[in-house]
């Protein structure tokens, strides 16, 4: 899945930050047909533009806002959009809330092996003496020394390799800014009920389910596009801020194809998997959730973007439940 856990986590998971980082649009970089094709792709999936949208069915309304888990100078048009819109809901729908903030710390506190291996190989062992070097490297450009990630679970270190070095330093006081803090901060002001759409331990359940295979495949793909981590970061501002996130999901596929040794078999299956246990899962479970809020009053939603496009994205799966769809200005 190379560096494309970059910038699909970064729209699908609540857990970096991004800094003034300095890179170039890879897509802009791409001969004509290349990006010709991506767009193709990207205009076929439905509703594939737009961050902000209304579902009404009947006296259910339900706004949904797309969001950038990074911090961002832009978020300040985006919340002076939003938050007139927030004053009219009855309650915040988020992916984790404070509780669920709370409950995952708590278990991370008191259970390092969520993210730390406590048996089997290291990844110095398991990884081949160049791919460890190489690593290490990488992880050292981020602050973290060798012996520090040798036992961490390789999915962790894979979230770590999507955070460029340069957006490392200033993390924890970054991610604070990111869009969704900001909604759940303007809410919590409010007194608005802020409830999440999922458990706390949703996104670790999931990665600790992946195989140890597929888990260590992500390091090695992450690691051979590490020289372009600001370009890919830069990439997924420019799409998400143009209204364009899903053109981040098609960009991945198409570079994942120019990978030395990598099929477009293994592509498809690479992106079948991350498409059903990141986004179509999570998905479907969410739409319950969304209509038993929306029974009860005027709803506001925000999530990673990626979630709202494709056949089995929100804003379509909304629609098969009747849900009447309008995209809002931004």
């Amino acid at each position: 899945m190379h560096r494309l856990l970059a910038p699909l986590l970064a729209c699908l998971l609540p857990f970096a930050a991004q800094a003034e980082c300095r890179g170039s649009n890879v897509f802009a970089s791409l001969p004509a047909a290349e990006q010709a094709a991506i767009r193709t792709a990207t205009d076929a999936a439905p509703y594939a533009q737009g961050l902000l949208w209304q579902a009404t069915r009947g006296n259910e309304k339900i706004i949904l806002l797309g969001t950038y888990h990074f911090a961002d100078p832009r978020h300040d048009a985006i919340m002076a959009r939003v938050t007139p819109l927030i004053d009219t809901a009855t309650t915040l729908l988020v992916e984790a809330g404070p509780t669920e903030e709370a409950a995952l710390m708590a278990d991370l506190a008191k259970d390092p092996a969520l993210i730390v291996a406590q048996s089997g190989p290291t990844l110095p062992e398991a990884l081949t003496e160049a791919e460890w070097q190489l690593l290490s490297q990488a992880m050292t450009a981020r602050g973290m020394p060798a012996f520090m990630v040798a036992k961490m679970r390789p999915w962790y270190v894979t979230m770590l390799l999507a955070i460029p070095p340069c957006a490392m330093a200033d993390q924890a006081e970054l991610a604070a800014n990111g869009l969704d803090q900001r909604v759940m901060g303007y809410a919590g002001e409010k007194g608005l009920p802020i409830l999440g759409l999922e458990p706390h331990d949703t996104v670790l359940t999931l990665f600790n389910d992946m195989p140890a295979a597929e888990q260590l495949g992500m390091i090695r793909q992450a690691l051979t596009t590490e020289p372009q981590a600001e370009d890919y970061s830069a990439t997924l501002a420019d799409s998400y801020f143009a209204e364009d996130a899903r053109l981040i999901w098609e960009l991945s596929r198409h570079m994942a194809l120019k990978m030395p040794g990598y099929t477009p078999e293994q592509a498809a299956r690479d992106f079948d998997g991350m498409e059903d246990v990141l986004m179509t899962a999570r998905n479907r479970a969410w739409i319950p959730v969304l209509e038993s809020a929306a029974a009860k009053g005027p709803v506001f939603a925000a999530f990673g973007a990626l979630h709202l496009s494709g056949e089995t994205g929100v804003l379509a799966l909304l629609a098969a439940d009747g849900f009447t769809l309008e995209r809002l200005p931004l």
